[in-house]
């Protein structure tokens, strides 16, 4: 008799200590901000053809000198001026035999020379492509616009996103009618993270046009989304 009761007591002890180790609360914050850019990158370029590597070689330098030199001219650093890319390749063509085969046959070369801007004054962004255009440039590739402290962003939807959290998890306790006690765990990304936004960009290839017109550029917002998986204790 002695031993079941000693049995019951512990058992019954037991209980409270387990209720603790499941009485939790688990919620998923998420918080997202949208903000302006404040910078904007082009990759601008040209496409040159020549009867030898050298011609082809320097008619691209020619232009890729006047996309830097518009740059320079209207206040751009530097460390945000870079060249990409630099290419040369043989051209070839088709040649129709009169036995009726075909043959290719060397046709000059292609040069290419890419060069990157990164403009902090983005409504000078449409005048940079145009007299990178009348420089010779006819290549236009991956505008893209950012944020030059990207943490800050994230740093601010992080916290908001966790004060969501919070909040679900004294609803729900308040639902339950329990009271919210300290965060035990706290997870960002959670373990199931699904697709983020991604920054807006744009990209574009065109032929230099005629006349003085900016070329239209709307840089639009950036979106910066987080979630915070956090788990509560329920205090009884």
């Amino acid at each position: 008799m002695r031993l079941a009761l000693a049995a019951a007591l512990m058992l019954a002890l037991a209980v409270p200590a387990a209720a603790d180790e499941e009485g939790r609360i688990r919620v998923i914050g998420r918080a997202q901000s949208e903000r302006a850019p404040d910078f904007a990158s082009v990759e601008v370029g040209v496409e040159s053809r020549g009867a030898t590597p050298a011609a082809a070689l320097d008619a691209a330098s020619r232009a890729a000198k006047g996309v830097i030199a518009s740059a320079r001219e209207m206040g751009v650093p530097e460390a945000d001026i870079g060249t990409t890319a630099i290419t040369l390749q043989a051209r070839t063509r088709t040649v129709h035999q009169p036995d009726g085969t075909v043959r290719e046959q060397p046709d000059g070369y292609t040069a290419g020379n890419l060069v990157r801007v990164r403009l902090a004054e983005m409504g000078k962004l449409g005048e940079l492509l145009r007299r990178a255009l009348d420089s010779g440039a006819n290549r236009i590739d991956g505008i893209a616009f950012g944020l030059r402290d990207p943490s800050a962003a994230e740093a601010d939807v992080q916290s908001a996103a966790m004060k969501d959290a919070r909040a679900q998890a004294e609803r729900l306790a308040e639902a339950a009618g329990v009271r919210l006690g300290p965060a035990l765990a706290i997870t960002s990304p959670p373990r199931s993270e699904g697709a983020r936004p991604m920054p807006y960009a744009m990209a574009a290839k065109a032929a230099a046009p005629r006349g003085r017109t900016a070329v239209p550029i709307e840089a639009g917002s950036i979106e910066t989304a987080a979630e915070v998986e956090a788990v509560f204790a329920i205090v009884r």
